[in-house]
């Protein structure tokens, strides 16, 4: 197992800038103790070594941010001082973040690297705001780093990056190739996996995404950090230079993780080596320069990978919980509010908070850093995490309500015998949305009606409202609402709407005319599609089967490859019915397992396919995994999850693997196809074992614990997700494929649902119910819609979802305006609208 390495705070100040302690190192060919140095193989002279000088900074892992603000400053200090006492030796360093940092602490610092840029020997590399994980955030996350990383460093330095760098995330997505790529990197360099976590044909290697982007992609073999005389990790590496395509390799030096940068050891080890007879060429370089010598040399057989590189750690899927769902919501609510917002600079006149908006976004970049979205960092800096969201959620929802507050005085609402929503879908398709308000009646009309903006009547049910005091009434109500627009939906006394099939529950059963749902005393559930007439769940199996999983790994899951070791399932399920339609039945199922308790309000909507869950976990165990089970009734089972702005199918061999909001399972029943779907809004770890398709709910590691240290039985330890968390679900049963039962749409809408708001009593001039954007093709995702960083053009973006070559058109209607094109598969395309002149142009991720 390959671990991180602590360099002592004594070691740091010996051998870098702090300190002038001078270290001997061992001659070549002499005595260590009784060891002695043995000669440099045959043919290593054939092999050249260009060194990077590196130091790794995780800003949060062990220590609290602010503490990484100080060894961004120091690691920085160290390298421009080495490069001082040292001709030629060259420093890379990513993430934009730092740069910030030091801009904005001290300039004349900035200026000094400035000027060691221009000399080529500081290396910008990373192009992204910081080193995230590179499984959970999702597409638009990734785009966002590249975005306000790339235009930082070219802001504070003069420079971009063209080699994306991620050397200590913990497995990389296979779209990421495109995303690099539109973002001006056509290079890119990790670390992990490792030799020993997958198997690759070359260290060296051209890495293909689903679309047929390539980007020149080097793994490190030897680890990026090291304090000691680079001897060791050259000779590491000549053992497999033979396998390699090419003669070349990059071998990086310096402290890590917690800073650093090169030693002083460091520096004369690679001075000595050079001098030697026999040594392989070392020359001090850039991680630019290594990539323009490979591509300069048309000779070299480089192999393609067409694969998402994992895996390594896989308990960070799911570690911490609340940084995870932290994660989700913030990724949604910023998308949301921006959508509404640009639109409504251009059309209602609202202001676009582009200012906050941009430092909302940065906030939520800098907590995808790896240690932090991976959940293998300190419980005070999961508090930081939770500050940190609050800042995102509520600067993105109060841009979203004030904008649809400016909306819908514009719009007249003037009944005062009615009450009024507006609510705005912002997706660029029309939605059938099931909405909630709770309204302050204290006695309902004899006759109560609920139309759309049409006049339409509209199903709807009272349900008990959120407060318990006074007279306020909930209302669920159904509505279909315009592609990327709003409708107003109008509570009146009138005629009610007469709904045909209803949902109902009533004992141990929920159903609609699409399923009848039965659930057990143990907590779980069967489920009969009615158009199929077959079970939904294999030889009478029991779906979303609770599964207690030992889970005795650390923090990181290091070394598991599956979590299959049940020591037991939830049980002694209590089921209650909380309301029996007729647009909505709910039914409660509380079980319990050890001093843990479940609740799972199952809910059903007439006319609706999706089987929807509103889940409470108050956990309690250590050392422990929560799965829920799903074995759906299909002969040769394909598993796909869902990836940042793609999708991947996978082996189905127990083994945990990243997803993002949706995993499917999709086989044969008989002749036909049929598959089952799970969405979620808070997780994201997954495994598939033949037909069971699992979800990874919480697991309860010690925080920050890393193999091989042992815990102490006598110790008191904070341990990993302990009291209450909430998340939503939902169960997507379909004929045919995902593709065919539109899964990614549904997602979408699942995750981030229409916005409902409360119209006060007003006259106005805006229709009632308008779209302003939508698109032709079902599976082209707008994914996001903002105003640009440059000017007040509208940006974009368009993502296919499918993996299917498709024309597509987008309108705006507003502006008058269509557009038509192609994509590729899995293609993500950036469209920049000009209001002024009316037209669209295709731009790359960094809108230019």
């Amino acid at each position: 197992m390959k671990t991180k390495r602590i360099i002592s705070r004594r070691a740091f100040l010996r051998d870098t800038a702090l300190g002038t302690a001078a270290v001997a190192l061992t001659p070549f060919n002499s005595v260590i103790g009784n060891v002695t140095q043995a000669a440099w193989p045959a043919g290593a002279g054939r092999y050249r070594f260009r060194m990077i000088g590196h130091g790794h900074i995780d800003p949060v892992w062990l220590w609290r941010w602010a503490e990484g603000v100080s060894v961004v400053h120091s690691t920085f200090r160290s390298a421009l001082d080495r490069m001082a006492e040292t001709p030629g030796m060259v420093f890379a360093c990513s993430s934009a973040r730092f740069y910030q940092w030091v801009a904005d602490n001290d300039p004349g610092m900035l200026e000094e690297v400035r000027r060691r840029i221009r000399e080529g020997r500081w290396n910008v590399v990373g192009g992204w705001w910081i080193e995230p994980d590179m499984n959970i955030p999702c597409g638009e996350a990734m785009v966002r780093q590249g975005l306000y990383g790339q235009l930082a460093m070219q802001r504070l330095l003069g420079v971009r990056a063209t080699v994306a760098f991620n050397p200590d995330s913990f497995g990389h997505t296979g779209t990421l190739p495109q995303i690099i790529r539109k973002q001006g990197m056509e290079n890119y360099v990790f670390m992990r996996p490792q030799r020993h976590e997958k198997t690759i044909p070359a260290d060296l290697f051209w890495w293909e995404g689903p679309d047929g982007s390539r980007v020149l992609t080097y793994r490190i073999q030897e680890s990026y950090t090291d304090n000691r005389s680079v001897r060791r990790r050259i000779e590491s590496v000549l053992k497999i230079a033979g396998a390699e395509p090419a003669k070349t390799f990059m071998a990086f030096y310096g402290v890590g993780d917690h800073g650093g940068g090169p030693t002083k050891e460091n520096l004369r080890s690679i001075a000595e080596i050079k001098k030697e007879e026999g040594a392989p060429a070392l020359v001090y370089s850039s991680v630019n320069a290594y990539f323009e010598e490979i591509r300069v040399d048309k000779s070299l057989d480089i192999p393609t990978v067409k694969d998402d590189l994992q895996h390594h750690a896989v308990g960070c899927y799911t570690s911490e919980s609340a940084i995870k769902k932290g994660n989700r919501l913030a990724e949604a609510a910023l998308a949301t509010a921006e959508k509404i917002t640009a639109l409504g600079a251009l059309y209602w006149g609202n202001a676009y908070p582009k200012g906050p908006f941009e430092a909302a976004w940065k906030k939520a970049l800098f907590l995808q850093f790896h240690d932090s979205l991976a959940g293998s960092s300190l419980v005070s800096h999961s508090k930081d995490a939770a500050e940190g969201y609050g800042y995102v959620l509520d600067t993105a929802h109060e841009a979203t309500w004030m904008a649809i507050q400016k909306l819908e005085w514009q719009i007249a609402a003037e009944d005062p015998e009615s009450d009024y929503l507006l609510a705005f879908n912002p997706h660029a398709w029309e939605v059938k949305a099931n909405i909630r308000y709770d309204f302050g009646w204290d006695s309902l009309p004899a006759s109560t009606a609920v139309v759309d903006a049409g006049g339409h009547s509209l199903p709807y049910q009272w349900v008990p409202a959120e407060s318990q005091t006074g007279g306020r009434k909930g209302l669920v109500v159904t509505a279909r609402l315009p592609a990327m627009g709003y409708c107003q939906i109008r509570i009146m006394q009138g005629a009610p709407h007469l709904i045909g099939k209803r949902a109902g529950a009533e004992g141990d059963t929920l159903e609609n005319e699409y399923y009848k749902i039965r659930f057990s005393s143990h907590g779980t559930l069967s489920i009969l599609d009615r158009e199929t007439g077959k079970e939904v769940f294999a030889n009478g199996a029991k779906g979303c089967r609770a599964v207690i999983i030992d889970d005795p790994s650390d923090a990181w899951g290091h070394d598991v490859k599956a979590y299959d070791r049940e020591i037991g399932s939830f049980g002694e399920a209590n089921i209650k019915t909380l309301c029996n339609g007729p647009l909505k039945a709910t039914i409660r199922v509380t079980s319990r397992y050890g001093q843990s308790k479940l609740t799972a309000d199952w809910s059903l909507y007439a006319g609706q396919r999706c089987i929807e869950a509103d889940i409470t976990l108050d956990w309690h165990e250590r050392q422990k995994m929560l799965k829920f089970s799903f074995p759906v009734d299909v002969q040769s089972p394909v598993a796909t999850y869902e990836t940042p702005y793609g999708f991947i199918e996978r082996e189905a061999n127990g083994n945990e693997d990243p997803g993002q909001r949706w995993i499917d399972v999709t086989g044969r029943q008989g002749t036909e196809a049929y598959g089952l779907a799970v969405l979620n809004d808070a997780k994201y770890g997954y495994s598939v074992k033949d037909n069971d398709m699992r979800v990874t709910i919480v697991r309860s590691p010690v925080f920050a614990h890393h193999d091989p240290r042992k815990l102490d039985d006598d110790q008191e330890y904070a341990w990993m997700d302990q009291g209450l968390q909430t998340f939503r679900m939902a169960l997507v049963p379909h004929k045919g494929g995902w593709k065919e039962a539109g899964i990614p749409r549904i997602a979408e809408a699942f995750v981030s649902p229409p916005v409902a708001l409360y119209q006060g009593i007003h006259p106005g001039s805006m229709p009632r119910q308008a779209s302003f954007l939508s698109v032709d093709k079902p599976n082209i995702i707008v994914s996001s819609v903002k105003q640009s960083e440059t000017g007040n053009d509208l940006i974009i973006r368009c993502v296919e979802t499918n993996g299917q070559q498709t024309d597509a058109s987008l309108q705006l209607p507003a502006g008058n305006c269509k557009w038509n094109g192609s994509f590729g598969r899995c293609e993500i395309k950036t469209l920049r609208y000009n209001p002024k002149k009316g037209t669209i142009k295709e731009v790359n991720l960094l809108e230019e």
